[in-house]
This record gives structure tokens, C-alpha cells and sequence, in this order.
């Protein structure tokens, strides 16, 4: 009887911790902190079996395009990695920011983006070889917390971010998601990850 206590104990010590996890995960995605930037990074997602942005990329990248027309950054670095579909999301991602009158020249492409931790290590490369300070990260508000804390690992700062209004019932399965991958990533280090690679 007393071990199952302890059992029921440490079940609900973890579901309470999850759950507030979750709010703090929320919170802090919901809670934009917009200034302008040297750099705007967009995070990849899927892209559907016809070749056209998800209906989440596609939120993530009209948010892109929004902020850019009020002036909160100049240039774009569009990260992401070739998905099962077939398609390079980077390349993806270009193509529809170019439809929506971005200038070709303001746009960059990494395309071995894909993680969120390669994308902050890539983008750090990117700034410094660039001489570029600020970057300012648009994704889902779910993932914005460990865009955070991972961008942060790789020295970005000033770092700024603001989240794609878009809402779906995938978010009950991506929000806890989310606080699992931040406890991963709190404990990593820069230097657990490969070099990353040289970036145009």
C-alpha cells in the first residue's frame, strides 16, 4: 500500500509539472516581443504532397511577410530541411515570401535546418558571418520557448520573437510536446551538435 503512494505520488508530481509546463509554454509564446532586427528567422514545416506551404507554414510565412511590410527587419533566413513529401522547405518557403513581393535578394535559405537546435546553430553562423547582431524568430507560439532557449545557447542576441496566429487541435499534442524538447534542450550545450555547415 505504501509503495503505491509513492507510485500515485510521483505520477501526479509529474503531471503537475507537465501541466504547468504547459501554461508556461503558452504564455510564453503568446507574449510577442517585437522589435526590429537585423535578421528574421522563419522555422520550416510541412509542405504538402502538391508542393504548397501547410496551412501552418503558410501562417508562419504570411506573419513573415506582415511584419516585413511594417518594417521590423530587412532581410529573411528561411530554415528547414527536405521533408518526406519530397519538397526542400526552404526552397518552399522562398518561393511563396518571393509571390508575396519580398525582393529575392532579402531572402536566405538554409537548408539544413532540420531541427530547431541546427536552425538556431546555423543562424548564429549565419549572423556572424554576415556581421549581423539581432535576429527576431517567427514560428507556432508552442514552439517559441525553445526557439528561445536554444537561439540563446549560440549567443544570438539581441534575440526577439513573435508567433503565426494560428491555432489548430493539434496544438494538445504539440504543447506538451514542446516542454519535453525544452527539458532536452536545457541540458544540452553549443557543443553537442556538429559544426555547422557554411552558409551563403
Amino acid at each position: 500500500m505504501r509503495l503505491h503512494r509513492i507510485l500515485l505520488g510521483f505520477i501526479l508530481a509529474v503531471v503537475a509539472l507537465l501541466l504547468i509546463g504547459c501554461v508556461t509554454v503558452v504564455l510564453c509564446g503568446l507574449r510577442d516581443n517585437l522589435h526590429p532586427a537585423d535578421l528574421a528567422v522563419v522555422l520550416g514545416n510541412k509542405v504538402q504532397p502538391d508542393g504548397a506551404p501547410s496551412e501552418m507554414l503558410k501562417a508562419r510565412l504570411d506573419h513573415t511577410v506582415e511584419l516585413y511590410q511594417q518594417g521590423y527587419f530587412k532581410l529573411i533566413l528561411v530554415s528547414g530541411g527536405h521533408g518526406k513529401e519530397g519538397f526542400d522547405e526552404p526552397v518552399v518557403m522562398r518561393h511563396y515570401l518571393e509571390a508575396q513581393a519580398i525582393p529575392h535578394d532579402a531572402i536566405f535559405e538554409d537548408n539544413q535546418g532540420l531541427t530547431t537546435w541546427r536552425t538556431a546553430q546555423n543562424t548564429a553562423l549565419f549572423l556572424k558571418t554576415h556581421n549581423l547582431k539581432s535576429a527576431l524568430v517567427i514560428s507556432q507560439y508552442f514552439h517559441l520557448a525553445r526557439c528561445q532557449l536554444a537561439f540563446s545557447k549560440f549567443g544570438i542576441a539581441p534575440l526577439y520573437w513573435s508567433h503565426a496566429p494560428f491555432w489548430s487541435m493539434r496544438d494538445f499534442y504539440s504543447v506538451p510536446r514542446e516542454v519535453i524538447g525544452y527539458g532536452d534542450y536545457w541540458f544540452r550545450n553549443a557543443n553537442q551538435m556538429d559544426s555547422a555547415p557554411s552558409l551563403e
